[in-house]
């Protein structure tokens, strides 16, 4: 099925440089249980972004919304 992400992240440190916000917005191919998986790996992981982003040493507040595409 075919979802649409948005990741907005605030008050990001990224290479020793300060950046407000940053909204990455993308449409994807996935299965359900992808779906369940990475929101479960995005509630549990607490490093979550920093851990899979070079560069990003710290975020301040970050979302992810997951909606299925019409």
């Amino acid at each position: 099925m075919k979802m649409r992400f948005t990741l907005t992240m605030e008050d990001l440190l990224v290479n020793d440089q300060h950046i407000d916000n940053v909204v990455l917005d993308w449409i994807d191919d996935v299965s359900q249980e992808q779906v369940l998986c990475m929101s479960q790996e995005w509630i549990t992981t607490q490093n979550f972004l920093t851990t899979r982003m070079t560069g990003l040493q710290k975020v301040g507040e970050s979302s992810l919304t997951i909606e299925p595409v019409e």
